[in-house]
């Protein structure tokens, strides 16, 4: 499943607090799933994005199809259609609160694994 593969991708990387939010259930939604995670520094999260995208494409061969927010990096967006990677730095995810506006959604919230 891409999910999972995306979530070894940030793993791979350090990311923190990963959040899998499942929004199939909502009505009039664009997407599936939403996965949010932090890193530490910009560099952080631009190693998770990339290695994001490195693990989805040796596993299924797809190319992410839009992605924003590196020239900053407070906020990556990586989009493979039906699920939306959304990559912060903590201060930018802790004023966002991106759980927050999908609180009808079924959250699956990952230990960090280090």
């Amino acid at each position: 499943m891409l999910a999972d593969i995306i979530v070894k991708g940030i793993q791979e990387k350090k990311g923190k607090s990963i959040s899998i939010m499942n929004l199939t259930g909502i009505h009039n939604v664009m997407f599936d799933y939403f996965i949010v995670c932090h890193g530490t520094s910009r560099t952080h999260t631009e190693s998770i994005a990339d290695s994001i995208q490195d693990e989805v494409h040796k596993a299924i061969g797809e190319n992410v199809w839009h992605k924003e927010g590196f020239l900053n990096s407070e906020w990556i967006l990586l989009d493979y259609v039906d699920i939306i990677v959304h990559i912060f730095q903590k201060e930018s995810r802790e004023f966002y609160q991106l759980e927050k506006l999908w609180a009808d959604a079924e959250v699956k919230n990952l230990e960090d694994i280090f």
